[in-house]
């Protein structure tokens, strides 16, 4: 146990007592309206709620799940978060502008403008229990699990004292500012946390001798051969870390399945509180720049430093916050310690304002309490958000991988992708297709995972599988949406492609046409693609200083740069989204 000194202390107490700050100064605003306490009345610049995307993401598993991924697969382990920017640059090129054009609330208020009658309504209110319930209960008590592991080398059998209060303090600060607060806060603890990452990398180096020193030493311990392979970002087909099918399923398959293709959850919140579709446009392109290419170099670092530290730790997870208690000083103790706890309450807050949000507005608002008070809706909103944290703290008890609950998120809605992608280009998929897809989505992976010894990406197979047949099918078996609710639709998001052709044949010459053009949104999605892992692989080669793969590579990060900015230029700069359809659901 590393104690913390008073210096320590203080430091993190005035961290705290800022965030608190933040939530009191934005009380008043956040509870005038719904809007303002989910969506801020739709006022940020894509900075602003870009750097919000990039904080929410990084949390204190975030570190901890890269550490046991290099350790127990190599660098190339992290494919199983890398693919995703195959989805979330089609998120900046094909959904972004979409989002914020559909005007609603939250995503699950899109289903019943996208849909129509009582399955729009039974899969709101699914979508609302299952997302805002299930799935977000289950992301805050990994995240919760993850923050236990940090603070108990510092905190020994105070850990849980400490944890409980840094969860009190999050929900003081949510709770008074709504989103207001989450995304100002945000942008101070996306820095914080940054900063604490970059500095553990450099005293993990310092402390085993530097980067030539540092592979010097893991060729010591497991080989030359073994240690080429674990610092391969695409490994080769005999490697003992990473075995080329879990590549193949990761970058041929997972990307396209992953409920997130299309955005979605908190990454819509974020989309649609842009102030028009230009901000959210680039919201979601410095999203990816800094959430792929920016962050993950000083977590594999000090992966690895651990792996040459502790080669014979259990629970590989551990030696990140092992190193952080090692490695640090007073004083520096109490930057990491604060670099953590910015990096666990960025998610923390986020999750159960977006969780909220679904069970407010999608569920007790829809469903049972249609003609309250704006107020009444904020404080149930409030206590929602305590309910949240209290029932993820209980199940946070019961989990103890945090690659696992990773994993099991992604194998749950491994059949949600496809169908998502289709709703906004295929006017004939319906609300059925979507229970259909969660539903066998859900039940195959339990059955998968309880009864079947299969590995995740043979079970993520199977359970993509089953439900992309079951989806198609249904969506074939059951009635269309209406012509009217398809045409409201259309009018309100204009979407790409030509599977809207019968919709637009119903609609006046200029209500037929979509703003957006394809083959720009195709160019920029492949430009987007080459500039995120350029640029990633640029920094690993820079790093472990291979001169020559990274100036070609910087090269080309700087050469897509260009390119993406000359497309950007012209064509993210349409009327403020606001002008393009009647408002729904403003107060």
């Amino acid at each position: 146990m590393m104690p913390l000194a008073p210096l320590d202390w203080l430091i993190v107490a005035c961290y705290l007592a800022l965030s608190i700050g933040i939530g009191l100064y934005f009380k008043e605003r956040a509870s005038s309206s719904l809007n303002q306490y989910f969506l801020s009345n739709r006022s940020f610049p894509w900075w602003l709620a870009g750097t919000s995307m990039v904080a929410t993401t990084f949390s204190a598993d975030t570190p901890l799940a890269v550490t046991g991924f290099v350790a127990k697969q190599g660098i190339a382990g992290n494919w199983f978060w890398w693919v995703q920017a195959l989805s979330t640059i089609t998120v900046t090129f094909f959904f972004a502008r979409l989002w914020r054009r559909s005007h609603v609330l939250t995503d699950v208020e899109f289903l019943e403008l996208r849909y129509s009658a009582k399955p729009a309504a039974f899969l709101r209110g699914l979508s609302a229990i299952y997302r805002g319930l299930l799935l977000a209960v289950l992301k805050l008590s990994w995240v919760i699990v993850a923050m236990q592991k940090v603070l108990e080398p510092f905190f020994g059998d105070k850990t849980e004292l400490a944890l409980i209060g840094t969860i009190l303090v999050v929900l003081v600060y949510s709770v008074l500012s709504g989103y207001w607060g989450v995304v100002i806060t945000d942008f101070l603890q996306f820095g914080i946390a940054m900063a604490g990452s970059i500095w553990l990398a450099i005293l993990a180096l310092q402390y085993v001798g530097g980067i030539d020193m540092l592979q010097t030493k893991l060729i010591a311990q497991y080989g030359a051969k073994e240690v080429s392979d674990l610092l391969a970002v695409f490994p080769p087909l005999d490697s003992a870390w990473m075995p080329p099918f879990i590549i193949i399923v990761y970058l041929g398959l997972m990307w396209w399945a992953d409920a997130r293709v299309e955005g979605g959850a908190y990454i819509a919140q974020r989309l649609m509180s842009a102030k028009d579709e230009r901000h959210a446009t680039f919201a979601a392109l410095w999203f990816n720049i800094a959430h792929y290419a920016l962050r993950p170099w000083p977590w594999i670092i000090v992966a690895l430093v651990s792996m040459v530290v502790w080669p014979d730790l259990a629970d590989k997870e551990s030696g990140y916050p092992k190193l952080m208690a090692l490695l640090s000083p007073v004083g520096v103790r109490g930057l990491m310690i604060t670099a953590f706890f910015a990096a666990f309450m960025s998610t923390v807050d986020t999750l159960v304002n977006w969780a909220s949000s679904y069970l407010v507005n999608d569920a007790y608002k829809r469903f049972w309490a249609k003609e309250k008070t704006t107020r009444h809706y904020v404080r149930v909103a409030k206590c929602t958000e305590v309910l949240l944290l209290g029932s993820a703290y209980f199940l946070s008890q019961y989990i103890t991988s945090i690659t696992f609950a990773w994993k099991l998120i992604v194998s749950l809605t491994a059949g949600l992708g496809l169908v998502y992608i289709a709703r906004w280009f295929w006017w004939r998929v319906n609300a059925w297709s979507e229970v259909t897809a969660m539903v066998t989505s859900g039940l195959a992976t339990l059955v998968l995972q309880t009864q079947t010894g299969l590995g995740f990406e043979q079970s993520f197979c199977i359970t993509l599988a089953v439900s992309t047949a079951a989806w198609i099918t249904v969506t074939f078996l059951t009635p269309a949406v209406s012509m009217e609710q398809l045409k409201i639709f259309y009018r309100r998001t204009r979407p790409l492609g030509f599977f809207w052709k019968p919709v637009r044949r119903m609609l006046p010459p200029h209500e037929a046409n979509s703003p957006d053009n394809f083959w720009w949104s195709f160019r920029c999605w492949i430009w987007g693609i080459v500039w995120v892992y350029s640029s990633l692989f640029g920094i690993g080669k820079w790093i472990f200083g291979d001169m020559r793969p990274a100036i070609v590579l910087t090269a080309v990060s700087l050469g897509t740069g260009l390119l993406l900015w000359w497309e950007l230029k012209p064509a993210t700069n349409p009327q403020p989204s606001t002008s393009l359809s009647p408002v729904l659901n403003e107060e």
